[in-house]
């Protein structure tokens, strides 16, 4: 069977409105990022993946499978959303069990799996917790476990680590990038830094059309030479965000350094210095309108 998802073509209206703008794009074995402002798409497109919203047109197929048959794509598809609850009143394993029931697995089966993977999301000293009980950062773990239950040949997670703290974010990126050896899994999220540390190969999403798709590195060989850090009084601030897409910044009592983005020197004083991957996303994003 195909380990790879084919997108041609496809649109989504929400009645006149267009969220996505004939999408073209090919996700094979491994992490694959998908990145954009919020309201750029990137929600419209895991539903449509997850077969939870129809394509208007176009064509997908999901490991060989066309999105049509939406019963065969679910069972080989995990889906985290945005927003995730369950059962909320059950303790994690009730939780687990129940959805396991309902993935149609045997009481072995079930018993067997469900201690694997709540060792797996550092969950096993919690499974007598009620789901409610839980921190922000446990809950998504569990969320993890419950999309591949029933050992889904995709997985599918959309904006995971918003509201996370720093360390809760680095476990679940960490988790993330295990699952991903042996299946698809696409990443979507409007946070550069999980991008950075867990994908690859990615595609940019703006206003329903994708903007880019490649590697992460040539995405940061793209911003070579437009990039540029420089110290200014903080009554230079306002002016220079006027003039110049800015990257970063450090408060230094009266003084602020600031990453920026610039055709060329944009001053005196500026300096240029390497791009990262939150440089070249917005080098890109304001590429399009231009930057001086």
């Amino acid at each position: 069977m195909s380990t790879e998802i084919t997108i041609e073509k496809l649109n989504k209206f929400y009645g006149k409105k267009q969220a996505l703008k004939d999408i073209d794009l090919t996700i094979n074995q491994g992490m694959f990022g998908l990145l954009g402002r919020n309201g750029a798409g990137k929600t419209t497109l895991m539903k449509v993946l997850a077969t939870l919203l129809q394509k208007n047109n176009g064509n997908v197929t999901v490991c060989g499978v066309p999105i049509t048959e939406a019963a065969a794509i679910r069972r080989m598809t995990g889906y985290l959303p945005q927003e995730f609850s369950m059962y909320a009143n059950m303790t994690v394993y009730e939780a687990m069990d129940y959805l396991g029931v309902l993935s149609g697995l045997t009481k072995a089966q079930r018993k067997d799996e469900i201690s694997k993977l709540l060792m797996k999301v550092n969950l096993q000293k919690n499974m007598r917790t009620k789901v409610k009980a839980l921190s922000g950062g446990m809950k998504r773990r569990l969320g993890i476990a419950q999309a591949i239950l029933h050992d889904p040949k995709v997985l599918i997670v959309d904006e995971p680590t918003a509201g996370l703290d720093p360390e809760e974010r680095v476990r679940f990126r960490n988790l993330l990038s295990e699952i991903a050896q042996d299946r698809i899994v696409i990443l979507s999220t409007h946070i550069v830094g999980d991008i950075e540390a867990t994908c690859e190969n990615i595609a940019v999403l703006d206003e329903g059309e994708i903007i880019y798709q490649g590697t992460v590195s040539d995405l940061v060989e793209a911003a070579r030479g437009k990039i540029y850090s420089a110290e200014i009084s903080k009554l230079e601030l306002a002016r220079v965000k006027e003039q110049y897409p800015v990257t970063g910044m450090i408060s230094m009592g009266n003084l602020v350094n600031v990453r920026l983005v610039a055709d060329k020197l944009p001053f005196d004083t500026a300096l240029p210095c390497e791009a990262n991957v939150e440089d070249a996303y917005m080098y890109l994003m304001y590429g399009k309108r231009g930057v001086q």
